[in-house]
């Protein structure tokens, strides 16, 4: 099974509380924790783009790095670990994200990918004067899908002629192309994300669901597989969990509860008016599990609790669920949780044991 660290690009990491870790993104941070994840023969890091919080009493998410030039600079001092960017594709155009892309594959070495995303938060782009419309929610896989097509034209080839509903290049070039295949991520569990992954995407991202219920989002994968197989093309996921780990399942667990108990309620009042703004088709599956009060002081994504031995149990057993290649993970505390896992946690793993460290 391959991991990868979601680092912190925004304020405060993943916990929407105000008794968790408190602390602002930096790029000395993020080096440390990326540098870490790469000493213990970690595979990715990939960073997150977010272009405005949900304030509350923490700030949540209203302090951020820039997704690209975070990993332009990740990529300068690292040597063998793969680094994703997001893309906000209503902020760039494609020809100038293939070109960032080719760039930091050069900087890298080969060792660059993408993570894809429509954008389902109106004020994000409300503020620039970049929102399309409400209609865009209906139409933002077809949007995408034109993207890709683009960015795969001048990889490939160096040029594009594309023509399409919302792209029109002519005679557009780019070089150098990339050294390395340009993998590409999605995280759209919507029927049309999927499809879109489906059809484009080398990998889907998806929720884990619940507390220490590791296999729970197999379900997802399954209609992922099933997408796959229609279009013929080989695209594996990886689930995205939060580690809370301990001495003892008990002390992880209290620090847990403490998190839930302090909950930034008006950060997270601001995430569930956001996610009912998109009526299209139901909305956005990953948007509607987001801002579920069940648990939205971490953003209801899957979370392991317990001892570095119940952990290492647990994601032993995500790696079994068919068609998962591996996991994304937030900690609580990155730095301290990056090391706990590469010294406590993934020594303990099966699904690890082929890994090497560097010396």
């Amino acid at each position: 099974m391959k991991i990868g660290v979601f680092i912190p690009i925004g304020n405060n990491g993943w916990l929407i509380s105000e008794n968790a870790p408190q602390f602002r993104p930096t790029f000395a941070l993020n080096k440390q924790i990326t540098l870490t994840a790469e000493r213990y023969g970690l595979d990715f890091v990939l960073s997150m783009i977010k272009l405005r919080g949900f304030g509350g009493k923490t700030e949540f998410w209203d302090h951020n790095l820039e997704s690209f030039t975070l990993m332009a600079g990740l990529a300068a001092v690292t040597s063998r670990i793969k680094l994703f960017a997001t893309c906000a594709t209503l902020v760039i155009p494609p020809a100038i994200a293939a070109r960032m892309a080719s760039t930091i594959d050069s900087i890298s070495g080969g060792r660059f990918g993408m993570n894809l995303i429509t954008g389902w938060q109106k004020p994000e782009y409300d503020q620039m004067g970049l929102w399309p419309g409400d209609a865009y929610f209906g139409k933002r896989y077809d949007y995408v899908s034109e993207y890709i097509q683009v960015m795969r034209d001048l990889w490939n080839t160096g040029h594009s002629d594309f023509k399409g509903e919302f792209f029109r290049m002519e005679d557009c070039r780019l070089s150098p192309r990339p050294q390395a295949d340009m993998k590409i991520i999605c995280a759209g569990q919507s029927e049309a994300g999927m499809a879109f992954s489906a059809e484009y995407a080398d990998y889907n991202f998806c929720f884990g669901k619940g507390v220490n219920t590791p296999t729970a989002f197999a379900p997802t994968v399954a209609k992922l597989n099933a997408a796959a197989a229609r279009t013929g093309r080989a695209v594996t996921a990886y689930a995205l969990f939060m580690i809370i780990a301990g001495e003892t399942d008990a002390d992880a667990r209290a620090r847990w509860e403490h998190y839930k108990s302090g909950t930034d309620q008006e950060a997270v009042r601001w995430l569930v008016d956001q996610s009912a703004v998109d009526k299209s088709s139901g909305g956005d599956t990953n948007v509607r599990q987001m801002a579920d009060p069940v648990s939205a002081v971490n953003i209801n994504m899957g979370t392991l609790v317990g001892s570095y031995e119940t952990v290492a149990r647990m994601l032993d057993r995500v790696a079994t669920v068919d068609g998962c290649e591996g996991v994304l993970l937030t900690f609580d505390d990155f730095v301290k949780g990056t090391e706990d896992f590469g010294t406590r946690i993934q020594p303990l793993m099966r699904s690890r044991n082929h890994v090497e460290t560097l010396r």
